[in-house]
């Protein structure tokens, strides 16, 4: 099929599954009020005991681009709760009887959640200008920030859409990445400096791809607090080129791993 008709079906799979979000409680609760919790919760509870004598000012800035790798990294996850569910329902079983491209399916769906993941940061970000986050760089860079973390985050989709079309249903996908994304996201540079780690810890956090994503936006936001040791890590002196590559890896490995088990799943 043509690279025209594939865009045109996977922009008609994308529309559906953004016109779902308003239509679905989780999925609103999820894309609205989560993150505002996420960013009162961390600034507030954690801020106050880590920054006693700033406030928790100091701690919102260098905060702020940790919660954002955090939500998105777990935003990508409805791409496989997603495509579990509708695989249980047989509504995957319809797209294929409808002369779409086969592609078509999963790259609106991972695209859609690129939409999601966009309006999730809004929310983030002006719920983090209300609690004192500012952006210290110019605004191109902070684009920048936002563009790494989404691209990351699309990476990350690609995983759970593999996943969501080997599991059986959407709650196994949801406890499954729980289990994995959870460590992952707070053994990093997300919520402390990588100093307070102990050591195998700080070995581990420094070459985890979570940590150098979170660098990159918080150096792109110009949120690195002053007197900051530099990063005697690769991945940390070069957090772009490291996210770039693993983002990289992960669609080289699952883009094609995931449209198999796409033509699998809905052959049986």
């Amino acid at each position: 099929m043509a690279v025209p008709h594939v865009i045109a079906d996977a922009a008609v799979v994308a529309k559906r599954n953004i016109i779902k979000i308003k239509r679905v409680p989780d999925l609103l609760v999820f894309t609205t009020l989560s993150p505002i919790m996420f960013v009162l919760l961390f600034s507030y509870v954690f801020g106050g005991a880590i920054d006693q004598q700033g406030g928790g000012a100091a701690y919102r800035e260098f905060l702020i681009a940790g919660i954002f790798a955090q939500t998105v990294i777990f935003g990508a996850t409805v791409t496989g709760a997603a495509l579990a569910e509708d695989l249980k329902k047989g509504i995957l079983d319809r797209f294929r009887s409808l002369p779409m491209a086969p592609s078509a399916v999963l790259t609106g769906r991972t695209f859609s959640d690129v939409v999601n993941n966009v309006i999730v940061l809004v929310v983030m970000g002006l719920t983090g200008l209300v609690v004192g986050w500012r952006i210290r760089s110019s605004w191109l860079d902070a684009l920048a920030g936002v563009g790494l973390l989404l691209v990351f985050a699309y990476a990350i989709s690609w995983i759970m859409a593999w996943i969501g079309m080997l599991v059986p249903s959407p709650e196994v996908v949801n406890n499954a990445s729980f289990v994995v994304i959870f460590p992952l996201t707070f053994v990093a540079n997300t919520f402390v400096p990588l100093e307070t780690l102990p050591a195998p810890l700080q070995t581990f956090a420094e070459w985890n791809p979570v940590s150098s994503v979170t660098q990159a936006a918080r150096e792109l936001f110009g949120n690195i607090p002053p007197g900051t040791p530099e990063p005697t890590a690769w991945p940390l002196q070069h957090p772009e080129v490291y996210t770039l590559l693993w983002s990289a890896l992960f669609l080289l490995v699952f883009v094609p791993l995931a449209n198999a088990q796409y033509r699998v799943s809905t052959s049986r």
